[in-house]
C-alpha cells in the first residue's frame, strides 16, 4: 500500500515519503484509509442533506407549511441547489489526489483497485447530488400548487433511498461483500415502488388533463429517487470489485441504467 501518502497528502509531494520505514509506512496506510471514509462519508452527508430538504412531507405539515419551509431554506443557505457546490469542490479534489496517485507511483494490484473503487464511488455520490438537486428543484417549481394526493410512496422511496447509501458506504468501509449484495436486493422494492408511482400518475393526467404538469413534477421526483437507489447499488458493486477484483451487474431489474 506504498502510494496511500501521496493520496492522502494531496500536494506536489513526489511521493518519497512512502519508501521510509516499514512500520510508519502501516501507520500511514491507516491513515489513508481513514481520510478516504471520512472524504466518502462527507459526500455521503452532503447528498443526504440534500435529499432530507428534497423530500416533501405530508403528515403533520399542511401545504402553507411545506412553501414556507422552501421559502426559509432558500433565504438561509440550507437549501440543497446551496449546498451542491461544496459537494461539487469535495468531489473534484479527492478525484484529482486518485488521479496523481495514479500518474505518479504506478500502484499495482490490490492498491490499484482501492484508488479505482474510490474514484467510481465519489462519482456515484457526485451523481446523487445531482439527483437530489433536480428533486429540489421540482419543489421549487411546484411552488403553491396543491398536490394531486397525499404522498405515500415517494417519501417511502426516500426513506429507503437513505437506507441503502449508508449501508453500502458502511459495507464500503468493512470492505464486506455479502452487505453489498443486501443493498442490491433493497433496490427491487425502490423500483417496485417506481412502478406503482408511475402507473398511478399516468391514470391522474389521463383521467384528468389538468394534472398533468402536478404529476409529471411527482413522476420527476420519483424518477430522481429511482436513479439514486441505482448509484447505491453501483457503490455496492464497488464494494465487490474492491474485495475480489471482479466487476459483477448487481442491478439486473427493469430499471438498470443502460
Amino acid at each position: 500500500m506504498q502510494v496511500f501518502n501521496a493520496l492522502s497528502a494531496g500536494s506536489d509531494s513526489d511521493g518519497r515519503a512512502v519508501f521510509g520505514a516499514r512500520s510508519h509506512r502501516h501507520a500511514e496506510d491507516r491513515r489513508f484509509d481513514a481520510r478516504v471514509e471520512r472524504a466518502l462519508h462527507d459526500h455521503h452527508r452532503h447528498s443526504q442533506h440534500a435529499a432530507g430538504r428534497a423530500r416533501v412531507r405530508s403528515h403533520g405539515h399542511d401545504d402553507a407549511h411545506r412553501r414556507s419551509q422552501v421559502r426559509n431554506d432558500h433565504r438561509s443557505g440550507r437549501h440543497p441547489c446551496h449546498v451542491y457546490p461544496a459537494q461539487k469542490q469535495a468531489n473534484g479534489r479527492l478525484r484529482d489526489r486518485c488521479v496523481k496517485v495514479i500518474a505518479t507511483q504506478q500502484p499495482m494490484a490490490t492498491d490499484l483497485r482501492t484508488i479505482v473503487a474510490a474514484m467510481n464511488i465519489v462519482s456515484d455520490i457526485e451523481r446523487m447530488a445531482d439527483h437530489a438537486a433536480g428533486i429540489a428543484k421540482v419543489v421549487v417549481k411546484m411552488g403553491g400548487e396543491p398536490l394531486l394526493k397525499p404522498l405515500i410512496d415517494i417519501p417511502r422511496m426516500a426513506d429507503e433511498c437513505r437506507v441503502m447509501i449508508t449501508r453500502a458506504l458502511d459495507a464500503y468501509v468493512a470492505r464486506d461483500a455479502d452487505s453489498a449484495h443486501d443493498v442490491a436486493a433493497r433496490d427491487d422494492e425502490i423500483d417496485e415502488l417506481y412502478q406503482q408511482i408511475f402507473r398511478e400518475l399516468v391514470t391522474f393526467m389521463l383521467e384528468d388533463p389538468r394534472a398533468v404538469s402536478r404529476a409529471l413534477y411527482l413522476l420527476f421526483a420519483a424518477h430522481n429517487l429511482e436513479r439514486i437507489g441505482d448509484r447505491a447499488v453501483n457503490i455496492a458493486e464497488r464494494v465487490i470489485f474492491l474485495t475480489s477484483g471482479e466487476m459483477k451487474e448487481l442491478n439486473a431489474g427493469p430499471f438498470a441504467p443502460m
